[in-house]
């Protein structure tokens, strides 16, 4: 039998069917997406959920939500009465805020590392000495019957304190003015005018021309 003659395909047909193939490889997402409903992916995430809950051996239904496990407060999902926070300042019984000290230290690069006891030790440090200078500054303010501070009360409190004066020798209170004090070489002197007045009563009561002729008359006799 003779071979059947090859069959002749013109440029107009190879054309159009290249332009096909090329027009359904372009556009193979469009068509998925004609052929796709928009309640198909929800199902299927809620068939997956079911499957996986049916696998560990939890009998729930697929549209129930999982039940929150004890003692997950504070994390995401997490039920059960959440703790009330506590600061670091209350931890360690003070007044002087530990959180924003630690802030100020990072901020102010001190040091490339910032422990987590150092804004406590700061924060003690720094209540004591507050603590210290406030009680001498009410004394002095007592003394003056006043009932509010002001700066001279802390001026005097700071210079009469010999370990407060040496650690604020070089600083200077704004309206607090100085300690009284007077030099000795300034004050009048009192000693050289008292002697002169008692020296003179001595000298005159020998001379006195009432006790003479007594003194006369008791020698004769």
């Amino acid at each position: 039998m003779e071979a059947p003659p090859p069959i002749l395909h013109s440029r107009n047909t190879q054309k159009a069917q290249t332009h096909t193939s090329t027009a359904q490889n372009k556009h193979p997402k469009k068509r998925s997406q004609r052929n796709h409903r928009p309640g198909e992916k929800a199902a299927k995430e809620k068939e997956w959920r079911s499957k996986k809950l049916r696998s560990s051996g939890s009998a729930m239904e697929p549209g129930a939500k999982a039940p929150k496990k004890a003692g997950t407060a504070g994390r995401r999902g997490g039920g059960g009465p959440k703790k009330k926070a506590v600061s670091r300042s209350v931890k360690a019984g003070l007044q002087f805020p530990v959180g924003r000290i630690g802030r100020y230290l990072k901020l102010g690069r001190y040091a490339k590392r910032v422990g987590s006891g150092a804004p406590v030790y700061l924060a003690a440090v720094l209540e004591y000495l507050a603590a210290e200078l406030l009680e001498l500054a009410g004394n002095a303010a007592k003394d003056n019957k006043r009932n509010r501070i002001i700066p001279r009360h802390l001026l005097l409190a700071i210079r009469n304190d010999q370990e407060l004066g040496k650690l604020l020798a070089g600083v200077t209170i704004a309206h607090g003015g100085v300690l009284p004090n007077i030099n000795p070489v300034l004050l009048p002197k009192k000693t050289a005018a008292a002697k002169e007045p008692k020296a003179g009563k001595e000298a005159k009561s020998p001379k006195s021309p009432r006790k003479a002729p007594a003194t006369k008359a008791a020698a004769a006799s």
